[in-house]
């Protein structure tokens, strides 16, 4: 990879095209405008950029996505590489190594302003499934044939419909569904889809319920889910259903992480202490699980109020907007909870873990990488507001970007765990 870089205070531009290694061609000369035009902007973060005249910034709070990328530094024309980019690199030595020879990050898809969640890959069809979230009933999932050129986007029905799948993972041949919608009234025939952990052999596309209840409560609104080697299911549930018009009744009880044994039907509280608790994953080693609170983004629980979508207006910047990690004891219980990053943009919404232990996370236009210990490595940018995100193809180096209004990919050196 050819880095090129233009001499800026506090951030230098490089661009990446298959030609040297990146250690080798820091020295070479600026590459041609036409270059600079086709290959993907990489802006490089100096340790300077940490440090900033007195009054150089301006933001407004009241806007929820006032990130870095926003930010005005009058004395430092050099931020204005970030807005553009399409990568940002914090650390230099591992964030270039993690783009690899070629890397990319298209747009793909225009979509609608929706939710667009719950991103999983069906290895033996080589397709990518994701859902619409919509308060109207949208009820089938989309699909991306990945061996079609060029890439179409097609609807995918599962049997029996589901409504509202906010997060999902594949495990052992079969898609597990983390279903946030709640209604008696859309289906036909009439039939009551509660909030829960469903079950779909992607190829037939049938599907089961396996979970739909906390010994008879209801669940509020499984958002994002996990299984285990030992095949337990892992799955948050905070309140975004019911804030965001999915489900008629209103949360029972207070959000939480639950651990499922389908064996056995197991059910366990192993969290309850984040606000909202979102994103989840694994390490490779299992040792350690990493959750988000994306409590920064809430609204009314009441039932007499009817189910009030979240707004901007509801957004409160001071609130939860972190990712923690657990100790994961004896492969059952959670222990030794610690905060290893607060998001720059926004909250942390669909979470991943790379198959080198980096942790990935869905904040406002983008994707942030960071290291075990939640150090900023590098950050995907998009032209709009991803909720999650998943990796996808034989090598698992794609990381596909679902949200508000588009579809994106990235291909980065940088595999995910595989299923």
């Amino acid at each position: 990879m050819k880095v090129v870089v233009a001499a800026m205070a506090a951030v230098t531009r490089a661009v990446a095209t298959a030609e040297d290694t990146a250690e080798g061609a820091r020295s070479k000369p600026a590459t041609p405008a036409a270059v600079l035009d086709t290959c993907p902007a990489i802006a490089l973060m100096d340790k300077s950029a940490t440090t900033v005249a007195r009054n150089a910034l301006t933001y407004n709070v009241k806007h929820s996505e006032d990130s870095f990328r926003t930010t005005t530094v009058s004395n430092d024309t050099s931020f204005e590489l970030v807005r553009d980019a399409d990568f940002l690199i914090f650390d230099q030595a591992r964030g270039l190594a993690l783009l690899g020879d070629n890397p990319t990050n298209d747009f793909l898809f225009t979509v609608s302003l929706h939710y667009h969640e719950a991103p999983v890959y069906a290895p033996k069809q080589n397709k990518l499934l994701f859902s619409q979230i919509t308060p109207s009933g949208f009820l089938p999932q989309y699909s991306i044939d990945l061996g079609e050129d060029p890439l179409t986007i097609s609807e995918y029905a599962t049997n029996p419909p589901l409504y509202a799948a906010n997060g999902a993972t594949f495990h052992d041949g079969y898609i597990y569904w983390a279903v946030s919608g709640g209604n008696n009234s859309i289906f036909d025939p009439p039939r009551e889809q509660r909030p829960g952990i469903y079950r779909t052999e992607p190829g037939t596309g049938n599907t089961e319920c396996i979970l739909n209840n906390y010994f008879g409560y209801y669940l509020n609104s499984p958002n994002d889910i996990i299984v285990d080697r030992n095949g337990h299911v892992w799955f948050t549930d905070p309140d975004y259903g019911w804030f965001s018009g999915l489900t008629d009744t209103a949360p029972q009880q207070s959000p939480a992480t639950y651990r499922f044994n389908p064996n056995t039907g197991a059910l366990n509280v192993v969290e309850q202490t984040l606000e909202l608790p979102n994103g989840i994953g694994f390490s490779p080693d299992g040792k350690t699980l990493y959750i988000c609170d994306s409590g920064s983004a809430s609204s009314t629980i009441l039932q007499e109020y009817g189910s009030i979508a979240a707004t901007l207006d509801n957004w409160n910047i001071t609130g939860p907007r972190s990712i923690y990690a657990f100790d994961v004891i004896d492969g059952v219980y959670l222990t030794g909870k610690r905060v290893i990053y607060k998001a720059q943009s926004l909250a942390p919404d669909g979470m991943k873990v790379a198959k080198n232990g980096y942790v990935l996370a869905a904040t406002g236009s983008g994707v942030d990488i960071l290291d075990s210990y939640g150090t900023y490595i590098a950050r995907i940018q998009t032209n709009f507001t991803v909720n999650n995100f998943g990796w996808a193809g034989e090598d698992y180096r794609q990381i596909w970007m679902t949200g508000v209004g588009g579809i994106g990919r990235a291909v980065l050196d940088l595999p995910g765990q595989g299923n």
